[in-house]
């Protein structure tokens, strides 16, 4: 999860009581070591784990037409296959937004990768507060994470990680399964945050981006999910992410220290199932969140909850925990519409986990993802999703 580097203070906010339990849902985490190799009304059965034989899978992962300027070690899949993707050369790193590519790798992403991704921390000065330039409202009290019900196939089947590969090594996120107005009822677009997928201007578009969603269902510890039978660690399979969106702002801005570019940090995944199961991920789940892009400012917001599996000390990565608070506003740039802000404990690995307000017929909605938040952890922040946003998620659409 990115991080912000400030002092904890805290003054009492008033808590949205017991909205958690009215929204059952949603999250996951953003954490890298490099190895170098390897309830809807009615919610279907968990399926198997994806199942990776077969030959009719080099397609998955790259668009319907590659761009013209892609690297030539990405021209030569199978060369990109057996290695080349490790090449991070400045020349070679895929930027643009227009120019994302993430050809599928089959067996990836086996248990023990996913256990090596750790937290992709960003830092801000300490006096975040008074440096950014625009009147905050007070840091917000430290609220203590809970953990979510489990199994999470029936209380928070749209959650899952996302995992990604980087420069410093394997890293994980957060993602939600969000409706697609272009496809009712049948959506394969997964909400997290912006630096989950793409570096800001120090870089380009991170690699090898896979999704999974309900991460070990029953809540086990990490050292049990070594044991755990592939059902319970992946029990909707696995989703590749064929198309990556997110805004230029973060693009042009995101930064890993200054909370640069945080403001517009959301990004929306297009998945694919490695299975090829020809359902797709909105069906396999049972359930997926509506994303709200006229979400009120957070003075007029009584209560929100977020999500995630945080994975830095005390936690682990392999259970999933929620805050509830009431939101106050974060500014880092002026320019931009300010962060919603919360009082959570939860650490590293949260990153594009959900925020979650009670929109109409008591049902959930996203107006936000876990962004960034301070060092030890007092609060998290996300980004008010507005016009750029919905941009981000119409063009993400769009692609299917």
């Amino acid at each position: 999860m990115s991080r912000i580097r400030t002092a904890g203070r805290g003054r009492p906010v008033l808590v949205a009581a017991a909205l958690t339990a009215t929204l059952a849902l949603t999250a996951t985490a953003c954490t890298g070591d490099d190895d170098g190799e390897k309830k809807a009304d009615a919610k279907p059965a968990a399926s198997e784990s994806a199942d990776n034989s077969g030959s009719d899978k080099d397609k998955i992962g790259i668009p319907d037409k590659l761009p013209k300027d892609l690297p030539t070690s990405l021209q030569d899949l199978d060369k990109w296959k057996n290695g080349a993707w490790k090449n991070w050369d400045k020349d070679q790193w895929v930027r643009e937004a227009k120019d994302f590519v993430n050809p599928y790798i089959k067996g990836h992403w086996d248990l023990g990768r996913m256990k090596k991704a750790e937290d992709n921390e960003k830092k801000v000065p300490k006096n975040i507060e008074s440096t950014s330039g625009a009147a905050n409202t007070a840091e917000p009290r430290p609220v203590k994470a809970e953990a979510v019900k489990t199994p999470y196939t029936r209380n928070a089947a749209p959650a899952g990680k996302v995992f990604m590969d980087t420069p410093e090594g394997p890293m994980v996120c957060s993602g939600t399964v969000v409706k697609d107005p272009r496809h009712p009822g049948k959506s394969n677009l997964v909400a997290t945050a912006g630096h989950c997928v793409h570096s800001g201007r120090s870089g380009g578009w991170l690699r090898n981006i896979t999704f999974i969603p309900a991460f070990n269902d029953k809540g086990r510890s990490m050292p049990a999910v070594n044991s755990a039978p592939p059902q319970e660690v992946a029990p909707y399979g696995e989703w590749w992410v064929k198309w990556a969106q997110t805004s230029n702002y973060w693009i042009q801005k995101g930064a890993k220290s200054g909370g640069g570019g945080s403001q517009q940090d959301f990004a929306v995944l297009r998945v694919e199932p490695v299975n090829k199961s020809g359902k797709s991920l909105e069906e396999t789940v049972g359930n997926a969140v509506k994303v709200n892009f006229r979400a009120p400012s957070s003075s007029r917001i009584r209560g929100v909850s977020n999500y995630g599996y945080p994975a830095a000390a005390p936690f682990d990565g392999a259970r999933m925990y929620s805050c509830t608070d009431r939101p106050g506003a974060l500014t880092i740039d002026p320019s931009q519409p300010a962060l919603y802000r919360i009082g959570c404990t939860m650490t590293g690995g949260s990153s594009g986990g959900a925020w979650l307000i009670k929109g109409k017929g008591g049902k959930p909605e996203l107006i936000s993802v876990n962004s960034i938040g301070p060092h030890p952890a007092t609060w998290l922040a996300g980004p008010r999703l507005g016009p750029t946003a919905k941009a981000v998620f119409d063009a993400a659409s769009r692609k299917g």
